[in-house]
């Protein structure tokens, strides 16, 4: 069990005021946060589960259409990452193919003499083929690039050529939507990341909890108390403003871009993993409130309260977005 450290002596009006002077003097001291730079696209640390992220770096610099970001956010949104995940319309694998689709598009990626569907080392690099030769089909259409080859890969590349571009209907332009919102959150940014509109909203939820028990599977209801777990409480607090996380911890750190240690803002949610080289390890979330806080519901026997974040297992931040929450597939399969 992790080691956390409370605020001494810190009532609860007192640690309100001690939330407000966190995060004005944060907020002040970023006040020049903005642009970014420019550069090959790289992976955020432990987007990708460590066992798939050499295959995920080399085949999503296939072809300049993708990246490999842009290939992690399609292959978590088909199947989080689960190798034997099988759709209700047989899309089987790591990339959810069809059976037909993966007869005419599967390649042999590791060269061992067959095409297994089911093997990721296999097809990860069948997914990344099979966007470099849609953009291919595309190439001439007008726009983004990658929307259109996203598009073909939606709703077929004769629709995208006849509409000359991204074509007008719901499911392929929501499609493209999620992955590109996605795409973002499995990139390692480049340059500062944008302060959150809606942190303060979230902050000022969770720091009216101050005090109260932790209860594991906790959601706040009447029936629980109004009680929370870790990963219960930054989902309530950001819904508070409208924004719907995942339940999960290790789910909720793909909601948006991923700030450096030294370039945290009031809002944005801390996360603790058993292997800080895998997001799918995280065991803890809180929300970070400046000067080295967070507010955080820690385990059973505890009080929501402020933590330091820096301990040995400190994995990383997510500055949450609404088009990055919206992005993540309501549920997902165990990874």
């Amino acid at each position: 069990m992790r080691k956390f450290w409370l605020v001494g002596g810190v009532g609860v009006g007192a640690a309100m005021c001690f939330v407000a002077l966190l995060v004005v003097g944060t907020y002040s001291a970023a006040a020049g946060l903005g642009g970014g730079g420019s550069g090959a696209v790289g992976l955020a640390k432990g987007a990708v589960p460590t066992k798939y992220q050499p295959l995920v770096e080399k085949w999503g610099n296939l072809c300049p259409a993708i990246n490999p970001a842009l290939l992690a956010a399609q292959l978590y949104q088909e199947s989080g990452w689960d190798p034997g995940a099988e759709s209700p319309a047989a899309a089987q694998g790591i990339a959810q193919f069809i059976p037909g689709t993966w007869a005419g598009h599967g390649i042999d990626g590791d060269d061992d003499g067959d095409r297994d569907v089911w093997d990721p080392a296999d097809a990860i690099p069948s997914a990344a083929s099979y966007d470099c030769e849609l953009a291919g089909y595309v190439k001439k259409v007008p726009g983004d690039a990658t929307d259109n080859m996203l598009a073909a890969y939606n709703a077929g590349a004769y629709r995208v050529i006849k509409a000359g571009g991204v074509p007008g209907i719901s499911e392929t332009e929501n499609y493209v939507k999620i992955i590109r919102s996605l795409e973002k959150s499995f990139a390692k940014p480049v340059g500062r990341v944008q302060p959150s509109q809606q942190a303060a909203g979230a902050i000022y939820f969770a720091q009216k909890k101050l005090g109260t028990k932790y209860l594991w599977g906790g959601n706040g209801t009447a029936e629980q108390g109004g009680r929370f777990d870790c990963s219960g409480l930054t989902q309530a607090a950001y819904r508070t403003v409208d924004i719907e996380l995942p339940r999960v911890a290790n789910d909720q750190y793909n909601a948006g871009p991923h700030p450096s240690r030294d370039e945290l803002l009031p809002g944005d949610l801390v996360f603790f993993s058993d292997d800080l080289a895998n997001s799918r390890a995280i065991h803890h979330v809180g929300l970070y409130v400046g000067g080295g806080y967070m507010i955080n519901a820690p385990y059973t026997g505890a009080v929501i309260r402020f933590d330091k974040i820096d301990s040995p297992d400190y994995f990383g931040a997510t500055r949450v977005t609404k088009d990055g929450a919206a992005a993540l597939p309501a549920t997902q399969p165990a990874a």
